[in-house]
Order: structure tokens, then C-alpha cells, then sequence
């Protein structure tokens, strides 16, 4: 079947409603909703002996919680954490149905997100060695629906391992406790121009006191520094961001 032929009258969208009722409904009634305010379609749940070990991320972007059903998934939530045009995050968002090849299928994606220009982000988290015919349909018919719904739509796997030990690092002091005045506002003073971590950190204080602060701001991209080359130590060169001046 040529899924890319597929019209919206083809898909057929499950989710919980704003008052936790269950409805299903044509993609083209309800690709408008904010289902990034709604709950999880499903509730994520460990067994015994499944390979993948369940563990929920704890979003600075919505504070709360997001299910994740392995490592990976709770790594790429942590990546669209911290991706600054992200403004809304959840799990699990709806159940998508559509005609496949052995009739009607369905399939849950991992992620939803909404950027801050107001477009929509579907996400499917699964290694490229991994992907079984059945798994490679329902991406096929995720990307086409979202096609039609506006959305952008990306199935994502291995993540950079220097990116990843470097944001994982900086999700530490995501928490907005780490902020601290005036300490902030020093450290986007010492910062202004490019200096190594350690030393504008010494310039503003207490290196024990001031750097948890100094990568809370690195997380909230007031700050930056380069995640993806090499990584974050003391000699790393950081700098105000633009958007921070």
C-alpha cells in the first residue's frame, strides 16, 4: 500500500480529552488540539523481564513528568528539554489509526511537541537495527499524517555520545532552584566575552557556589558553550548568548 496516498479521511486520531474522556475522531476534527496539554493516550508500565528499562524524565519546559519506555527515549526527551524553541512536551499524545496492510492498525507515538512559532513536532524514538517491516509502516503513516496535519514528524535513534554525556551533564541543574541572583547576573557580565568555564567562574565567586548556577544558565542557553565537539571542562570556552544581551 502507498501510504503517501493516503488522505486525512483515511486516519482516525484516539486520545483523552481536556476532561479525561476518551475519544476517538478523524484526524481532520482534531489535528488542532493542543495535545501537548492533554494526558498520555496509554500509561507506560514495566514487566517482568522486558529489555528496555521503563524510567519518567522530569521536564523543566512543563514541570512535570514524561514517561519514557527506555534509556533512549528518556535521553531524546532530555534533548527536546533543552531544545530553547520547545515550549510544550508530552508522552504517549494519541493513538493513531490508519488502513494497513492487514487492515486496520494502530500506533501510539512517543512524543508530541510544540514549538514556539506554534508548529508541531511528532516523535518516534527506535534504533535504525531495529526497525521491523510492521515498525517502518507505522512510521510511514505517522510522517504521511502529520504531512497532513501540519506537523513536522521525525523517528530519531542513536544520539552523538559527546552531545549526549554533555546534556546529560547540564540536565543536572535544569531545576529552576540552580538560579541564583545575583549570581546569574554576574556570571552573564563575566561571560560577555568568550573565557574559559573555570575562569569566569572564579571571577564571580566561589567556584562551588557559583557553578551550579553557571550551568543552569548553560542548560537555559543564556550561556553557551560548544556541546558537540568535545567535552564540557574547565578549559571550554563560554560565552552570553546573543538572545541573552
Amino acid at each position: 500500500m502507498d501510504l503517501g496516498r493516503l488522505g486525512q479521511a483515511a486516519f482516525e486520531v484516539g486520545y483523552v480529552d481536556e476532561d479525561y474522556v476518551r475519544r476517538r475522531e478523524p484526524l481532520s476534527a482534531c489535528w488542532t488540539l493542543r495535545f501537548e496539554r492533554l494526558s498520555p493516550v496509554r500509561t507506560v508500565k514495566s514487566y517482568q523481564g522486558q529489555k528496555s528499562v521503563t524510567r519518567d524524565y522530569w521536564a523543566a519546559t512543563t514541570a512535570g513528568q514524561l514517561s519514557c519506555e527506555s534509556h533512549l527515549e528518556r535521553h531524546h526527551a532530555m534533548l527536546m528539554d533543552f531544545d530553547p524553541q520547545v515550549t510544550g512536551l508530552v508522552s504517549q499524545p494519541f493513538r493513531l489509526f490508519w488502513p494497513g496492510r492487514r487492515g486496520r492498525r494502530g500506533h501510539v507515538p512517543d512524543f508530541f511537541a510544540r514549538f514556539d512559532d506554534g508548529g508541531g513536532l511528532v516523535v518516534d524514538v527506535r534504533p535504525d537495527d531495529r526497525i521491523e517491516p510492521d515498525d517502518a509502516e507505522a512510521f510511514a503513516a505517522t510522517a504521511r499524517a502529520c504531512e497532513l496535519a501540519g506537523w513536522a514528524f521525525r523517528r530519531v535513534g542513536a544520539i552523538d555520545p559527546v552531545l549526549l554525556a554533555n546534556v546529560k551533564w547540564l540536565a543536572g541543574y535544569r531545576h529552576p532552584r540552580n538560579h541564583r541572583e545575583p549570581v546569574a547576573s554576574e556570571l552573564t557580565k563575566a561571560f560577555a566575552e568568550p573565557e574559559a568555564l573555570m575562569v569566569g567562574a572564579g571571577r564571580v565567586g566561589d567556584r562551588l557556589a557559583v557553578l551550579p548556577v553557571l550551568y543552569h544558565l548553560l542548560w537555559r542557553r543564556v550561556l553557551e558553550v560548544d556541546l558537540k565537539s568535545v567535552p564540557l571542562g574547565p578549559r571550554s570556552m563560554v560565552c552570553r548568548a546573543v538572545t541573552a544581551q
